[in-house]
This record gives structure tokens, C-alpha cells and sequence, in this order.
């Protein structure tokens, strides 16, 4: 007994140790020249602008959910920055302002990834060789490095992935010990779980896949649970429920609650603002439409701006500049453009003549002219092919002067309504029908390329029932008629909350590379094919993985299933080792080599295999190390370069 006990302390020290080791190391990898470059690098550009945003209150638009850009904008504050640097792109110098604390931050959390994974894989493996071999292959991954040490989500989402993926399995080894479904152990570890996932959803919505992960994870927990018929049903019922809260109800309020802070913070007006609905943008201090008044119904001759209802969607909008040839006919440029601009205003005009005598409203069946305010051309349509969908009408910009020809003629209708009602600012969901073509105006949501300065192509769809038709007159200048408070039309944060997710859904959907930029496929990610400069002045900084972790484990995995299917041949002829081996692919194969052989040489063998892993690894760290920690000199392809040695492949650019 007094054996055993010191055999445990023995191991408990050595587990101890280990895992000083391991957070020494990852302390001065991933804090050595933490703060050079001292310019924007990379996607610093972007995030950088999000955390000011978040300082100075004022709106913008992302495609991703708000906390990691929050608890970015958080570190800055407590740290001295006033968000007035402009990060205005890779390269611009810091000159004084308060980077610091940011990058330190997204550092931070970079860092705890690498404990969090090593008692992750001591979690689910028992087996020190096994955490220690899979923790250093993180921990000396350069790319994993790089990517983890500036002002950048993907630190934030790691981080809180990282801590999903270790209570799943600490869940998962209280419920296989037998604890009480309601036990303060249990319902501890499971908020911390249900947090983990509220935080990684709320960083970037890949996180679903780490939420799937739990939620499979959870479902097996309560198979097995239930499996034990030794055990009555009761208690997988008493699982079931404490789960539901904790890892469900509980994330869900977490993450409406991390999106009322973002509501609440972001106030004032800002150049996101066009990606939403009216409603949204009255409640945004500074915006044309909060604290506003404007006349309730459309008359003649009131100047306008019409919003689209297509998530994402934005204002008609011309400007002097014509379609190219090959585009249909060459008139003036038609766009939705998404931010608030003079050339979104348009003059409601009757389709017969230039002025009415007195106050005439518009209702739904008038026949119209829409006159760009900025231009004098008229809205117009006719039997050319819009430039991106072929399918529907080319709509222009036509005439001079409000002066045109027979297909500047709109009928204007409010949806849902009849002939003669009136159309009310914001609240009417309008359609122009083209009184000579039969097509409604709609936008495609489709980018234009850069001609036209890559704001979304408008077109006349012969479709009427097209749900993208859909239009409200949202700044409705006229004099002559009373006006009331656009107070009566903003959104509750119910529906600002629902919006927020609509448009950001669809602004990842059209998430493509822009004209001229240089793209990857996904089968070059795997084999680390090329790489991405952070840094590409005379501190170079280059995004690349290990090669030696990033092929050996290729190769690793392609030889784990030979091995895996010997072993299981083995297995069900009793032959195998005895037990299931759980540990990391390379561990997994050096045991399995292991017992091929003799007790004595496969224990030499298999400690020698581990000694030449681990060294290699850390060796291979240090020989790339210069592209996560910074270059200078000349390029690797250029006479005299210290890095020549290391360009193993001619796509690699550093």
C-alpha cells in the first residue's frame, strides 16, 4: 500500500513538472518579440477598427458575432488606448497609439491554449507520453504560433473552442465516475461548458461545429447512461433535464446577452448603418432617422431615398459614371450602395409633367418618374440584358434634365394594399413595375466589378412576385407637409436582434475574393501549400505551418489506418495487447510497433521513437521560427538570404 501511494505521489510530481515545462515554454514562445512588428499587421487592419469602433460607440457591420471583437475593444480601453488610431492597413505605423494591451491580450488567450490542450488530451487519454506528444506538436506548430499573436479573432475563438473541447471530456469523465446529474461538481462543470459554447458561437459562427461536437458528445454521455441497466431510467431523465439547462438554455441567454451589450454600446451612427433596415437605423444617435421627423405620406416633388428590403440590402443610387461596353447600353450607372450618400436621393415626379400645382400625394397605381436629384437622369428600363443576370431588364440612368422618353414610366404599388392608399414613409413595402416592359425594379444582391465600384447591381425582373422587389421610402424631404417623429418606427432590440443575424447571415454568404486577389483551394490547406504575409515590410512576418508537424502527421494519419486495421484483426483473434490503446495517432503507432516486438526491445525501441519525435519537433521549431518571430534581409529566392535554406517548396513566398 505504502508503495502504491508513493508511486502516485511519484507521478502526481512528474505530471506536475510536466506541465511547468510545457507552460514555461509556451510562456516565452508566444511572448518573445510579441509586440513586433510595431505597425498593422494582417487582419489587424480590420479589428483594430472594430475595437475603436467599440471605444468611440459608433455602429459598423460585421459578418461575424460581437464578443471576440468586444473583448478586444475591452483590453484596449483598460490599457490606455482611446480608439483614435485609424489602423488604415498593413503596414501603417503605430506612432504613440496603444497597441499593447490588445495584442498582449489576443496573445493571452493564444497562449492558454496550449495548457488547455494538454489537459484536454490528459482528460481523455490518461497517458502522459501521449499529452505531452500531442501538446508539443501544438505548441512548436509556428503556424499556430503566428496566427495566435495579434489583434485578431481567431486567438479568442481557439481559445474558447479550446475550452469547450476540455469540459466536453471532464463532463463526460464526471458522468462515466457516476456523479449525480445535480451534484454542485457536475452543474459547475456543465456552466462552464454551456459558457464555453455561448463565448465560441459568439466569436465566429464556425463555432457551430464545436457546438455540434458537444451536442454529440452529450448524446452518447446520455446513451451510456442509459445503457447501464443497473441504473434506473430516472437518472438519464435527471441528465437530460440538467443538460437542457445548462448546455442549452443557459449559452442561449449567454449569447442574446453578449448581443445586448453590442446593441446597447454601438449607439451612435456609423458607415454600417446602410445594411439595415430603417427601423434599425432610428435607434442609432447621429443617423438621419433618429430624433427625426419627416412627412408621413409621399407627395409630388419630395426628394427620396428609397431602401431595399433584401437582407443586406441598400439604397438606389446613380452616379455620373456609365456602364462599360458589353454591359448593355452604355447610359448612366444604376446601384444599391449600403451607406448614406447624396446620390441616393431621388425627385418623385408625375410621369406627364414636370410640377403639380399645390400638394399632391402619391398613391398605390400612380404612374411616376424617378429623377436622380444629384444627375437629372431619370430612372429607365428597356430590352437590354442587365450586366451580371441575364435573365432580367438593364436598368439605366436616361434623359437630361428629368427630360426622357416613355421608359423612364414606373407604376408605383404598395404591397399588400390597393389602388389609392396612400404611401407612408418607411412603413409602405413598395414595387415599381415598369409601365412598358412589365418588370419589377429589383436588386440581385450580386457584386459589380470594378467599374462599378463593387456596390450591387440593380436590375427590372420580369418576375413580379420577386420577394428582392421590395422597396420603402426611408428620407422623404418635402416642406409643405407636417412631419412626424421617426421615433414611431425604430426597432425593438428583439427585432434589431433578429435583423443583426439576417443580414450578417447574408453578408457571409456573399463573401468572395475581390477582383485580382490570390486564392487557395481547400486540398493545398492540408499540405501547407502556400502561405499568407502578416508582415511584408523589412520585418517580415509569414504565415506558415511547421512542415514537420504539419506532413509528419499526414503521414502519421496515413499510416494509423494499416495499422488500426492489423490491430483489429489482432483484436478479434485475441492476439492484440490487451486493451485499447487511447492516445494520439503517434503514440497509438508506436505502441502498437511496440507490440510486435519483444518486452525489452519494443520498450527501447518505442522510448527511442518518442526521444526522436519530441526533438525533432522542438528542432523543427527553431529552424522556422524566423517566420513567426520576423525576417529581414533578403527574400529566400534572392542572393545571400538566411532563409534559402528553409523555402522547401517554390509556392512558399517568404
Amino acid at each position: 500500500m505504502a508503495q502504491t501511494r508513493e508511486k502516485c505521489s511519484s507521478s502526481s510530481k512528474i505530471w506536475l513538472i510536466t506541465f511547468g515545462l510545457i507552460c514555461g515554454a509556451t510562456f516565452l514562445t508566444r511572448f518573445y518579440k510579441v509586440l513586433e512588428p510595431d505597425h498593422v499587421c494582417w487582419d489587424e487592419t480590420h479589428f483594430g477598427k472594430m475595437a475603436s469602433s467599440y471605444i468611440n460607440r459608433t455602429f459598423f457591420f460585421d459578418v461575424h458575432p460581437p464578443l471576440g471583437k468586444m473583448l478586444i475593444a475591452l483590453s484596449g480601453k483598460l490599457t490606455g488606448y482611446d480608439g483614435t488610431f485609424h489602423f488604415e492597413k498593413p503596414g501603417s505605423k503605430f506612432d504613440g497609439a496603444r497597441y499593447e494591451g490588445m495584442r498582449i491580450f489576443c496573445t493571452t488567450l493564444g497562449a492558454l491554449i496550449i495548457p488547455l490542450t494538454f489537459l484536454t488530451i490528459w482528460e481523455m487519454t490518461k497517458n502522459l507520453d501521449s499529452t505531452v506528444i500531442g501538446t508539443l506538436l501544438l505548441l512548436c506548430d509556428i503556424g499556430f504560433l503566428t496566427l495566435n499573436r495579434y489583434i485578431l479573432l481567431d486567438p479568442i475563438l481557439l481559445f474558447f473552442m479550446s475550452c469547450t473541447i476540455y469540459g466536453v471530456f471532464k463532463v463526460r469523465s464526471l458522468t462515466d465516475e457516476g456523479l449525480p446529474p445535480f451534484s454542485s461538481r457536475m452543474l459547475a462543470w456543465q456552466l462552464y461548458l454551456g459558457a464555453s459554447l455561448a463565448c465560441t458561437i459568439s466569436v465566429k459562427f464556425v463555432g457551430l461545429f464545436v457546438v455540434l461536437f458537444a451536442g454529440l458528445r452529450t448524446i452518447a454521455d446520455l446513451w451510456n447512461v442509459l445503457g447501464d441497466l443497473t441504473k434506473p431510467v430516472s437518472l438519464t431523465v435527471k441528465h437530460l433535464i440538467g443538460r437542457t439547462i445548462t448546455l442549452i438554455l443557459w449559452p442561449i441567454l449567454l449569447y442574446v446577452f453578449f448581443f445586448w451589450i453590442h446593441l446597447t454600446v454601438l449607439s451612435k451612427s456609423g458607415n454600417g448603418d446602410g445594411f439595415y433596415s430603417s427601423g434599425f437605423q432610428a435607434r442609432l444617435e447621429g443617423n438621419s432617422l433618429n430624433n427625426a421627423s419627416a412627412p408621413r405620406v409621399l407627395a409630388f416633388e419630395a426628394a427620396v431615398t428609397l431602401k431595399n428590403h433584401r437582407t443586406g440590402g441598400g439604397y438606389l443610387h446613380s452616379h455620373h459614371h456609365l456602364y462599360p461596353a458589353g454591359a448593355g447600353a452604355k447610359q448612366q450607372q444604376i446601384t444599391t450602395y449600403t451607406h448614406k450618400d447624396e446620390n441616393n436621393k431621388w425627385i418623385v415626379k408625375p410621369y406627364d409633367r414636370e410640377q403639380v400645382d399645390g400638394v399632391v400625394l402619391v398613391r398605390s397605381g400612380d404612374l411616376v418618374r424617378l429623377t436622380h436629384a444629384a444627375t437629372g437622369r431619370n430612372l429607365h428600363s428597356h430590352r437590354e440584358r442587365a450586366p451580371m443576370t441575364s435573365k432580367f431588364m438593364q436598368v439605366t440612368g436616361y434623359g437630361e434634365d428629368g427630360v426622357g422618353d416613355a421608359n423612364d414610366v414606373w407604376k408605383i404599388i404598395v404591397s399588400g394594399g390597393k389602388d389609392g392608399d396612400e404611401i407612408q414613409t418607411v412603413r409602405s413595402k413598395l414595387v415599381f413595375i415598369h409601365y412598358l416592359q412589365a418588370c419589377a425594379l429589383t436588386t440581385t444582391g450580386k457584386q459589380l466589378p470594378k467599374w462599378g465600384f463593387e456596390q450591387q447591381e440593380v436590375a427590372c425582373n420580369p418576375n413580379l412576385r420577386d420577394n428582392n422587389a421590395l422597396w420603402n421610402v426611408e428620407d422623404n424631404i418635402f416642406d409643405q407637409l407636417p412631419k412626424m417623429s421617426f421615433e414611431v418606427y425604430a426597432s425593438s432590440f428583439l427585432e434589431r436582434f433578429i435583423e443583426s443575424h439576417a443580414v450578417m447571415l447574408h453578408g457571409n454568404a456573399g463573401l468572395k475574393p475581390k477582383e485580382g486577389e490570390v486564392t487557395s483551394q481547400p486540398w493545398q490547406w492540408p499540405i501547407n501549400y502556400r502561405g499568407q504575409f502578416f508582415s511584408a515590410n523589412s520585418h517580415r512576418i509569414y504565415l506558415l505551418g511547421n512542415p514537420v508537424v504539419w506532413w509528419g502527421n499526414l503521414a502519421f494519419l496515413a499510416v494509423f489506418f494499416l495499422l488500426f486495421l492489423v490491430n483489429c484483426i489482432r483484436e478479434k483473434r485475441a492476439q492484440a495487447f490487451g486493451k485499447t490503446v487511447e492516445g494520439i495517432i503517434t503514440v497509438y503507432l508506436l505502441q502498437s510497433i511496440k507490440s510486435f516486438l519483444s518486452p525489452e526491445l519494443g520498450r527501447t525501441v518505442y522510448q527511442s521513437a518518442i526521444g526522436l519525435v519530441i526533438t525533432t519537433t522542438v528542432y523543427s521549431f527553431y529552424l522556422f521560427s524566423p517566420l513567426a518571430y520576423g525576417m529581414s534581409g533578403p527574400m529566400s529566392n534572392e542572393p545571400n538570404s538566411t532563409v534559402t535554406g528553409l523555402k522547401w517548396l517554390d509556392t512558399w513566398e517568404f
